[in-house]
């Protein structure tokens, strides 16, 4: 069979090809796979050309064109990189394939001249940091007094504000990520036999965790501390008298819906922002903001550096660091305890 177009179908054939060899590595479909061919249809609408055409020029000037961060622009790199080396290894035919039919051959048009160098552990914004222990007051209070306000007001919507302030204490309390907050079901609290007050809130077993390069899920158990008892109380209220006015049935989640579904991501993220600005804290501050505070806060409390990495559910500690922004009282605190350690004639007299 001849195409009437056999450009278009070669090139369709390879984003196929690169799509089942990633699907090989069971990476994710929605969140990985379609954004990388997206882009390379992207790529391939802006030069008007094919892969055995494309120039190492044209790919810099796509990327000057786009008004995108340093990060993701290494990222667009990347995956344009990649897609090359699937195009250009002759285990895939296709160079071989590319010189029979357009007597011409796809090659790398991505190199170190002409990509973003990793140099940095954190290129996020930098206005996105660790709420301060006040912050995260502010915030719980303002979340608490939304419920009051819609209570004295006669007005729908008390229980999910409810709901809502218990959810945005369970994510700071365990540090948890967006994901595993709303995958958390109601059987997923467990018992700590070392700290029995807890009751059945001595911590949470976590089972959407995380992945990477095509991983299942990760799975950890976050243990309650004790300087976030409170959160006992808290989900003892929501469970026990708030949940089961939203009449969940038999559905599993934790956090449920007016309509007797699971919360969205995006709810979550709508509902951290609403409570974040009646809080009045800056608007760089977002739902992850809550994470890096646990991450600190603990490092604050003198738990040592593995388990806030275990909590937290890092493979490597430098992860774990780079979420940590501990403050200046924290750090006085650690210089005065060296002196005092190293020099205690010095500090006889003081307290």
């Amino acid at each position: 069979m001849v195409h009437l177009d056999p450009a278009s179908a070669v090139f369709k054939a390879m984003l196929e090809g690169w799509e089942t060899q990633q699907r090989a590595r069971f990476l994710k479909a929605g969140g990985t796979i379609k954004p990388r061919l997206d882009l390379v249809r992207r790529f391939a609408e802006y030069t008007n050309q094919y892969p055995w055409q494309w120039e190492p020029a044209e790919v810099e000037a796509f990327i000057v064109s786009l008004s995108i961060a340093p990060s993701t622009a290494r990222n667009y790199q990347n995956c344009l990189r990649m897609f090359c080396e699937f195009v250009t290894d002759a285990r895939y035919g296709w160079p071989a394939k590319c010189l029979d039919i357009f007597g011409a051959v796809p090659r790398q048009i991505l190199h170190e001249a002409n990509t973003i160098s990793h140099v940095t552990d954190y290129e996020g914004n930098p206005g996105r940091r660790p709420l301060s222990y006040d912050e995260v007051q502010a915030l719980f209070d303002a979340s608490d007094g939304r419920v009051e306000e819609i209570q004295s007001r006669h007005r729908k919507g008390a229980l999910t504000a409810m709901r809502d302030s218990a959810m945005l204490k369970v994510i700071y309390a365990f540090g948890l990520r967006r994901q595993e907050a709303v995958g958390l079901d109601v059987a997923d609290w467990r018992h700590n036999p070392k700290v029995p007050a807890f009751g059945r809130f001595g911590g949470v077993f976590v089972r959407w965790g995380k992945s990477t390069n095509g991983s299942p899920p990760r799975r950890r158990t976050v243990f309650t501390v004790a300087e976030f008892d409170w959160i006992v109380p808290v989900m003892e209220h929501y469970l026990e008298e708030v949940r089961p006015l939203l009449a969940p049935g038999k559905h599993p989640a934790m956090w449920v819906t007016e309509r007797c579904g699971r919360i969205s991501r995006r709810r979550l993220n709508r509902t951290f922002g609403l409570v974040r600005d009646l809080a009045g804290l800056p608007s760089e501050l977002d739902l992850h903001a809550l994470r890096h505070s646990f991450v600190t806060h603990l490092v604050e409390f003198d738990y040592p550096e593995k388990f806030v990495q275990d909590q937290c559910g890092h493979s490597w500690g430098s992860t774990t660091a780079i979420y940590t922004g501990v403050s200046d009282e924290y750090r006085n605190r650690l210089v005065q305890r060296a002196l005092r350690e190293r020099h205690p004639d010095l500090w006889k007299d003081q307290p």
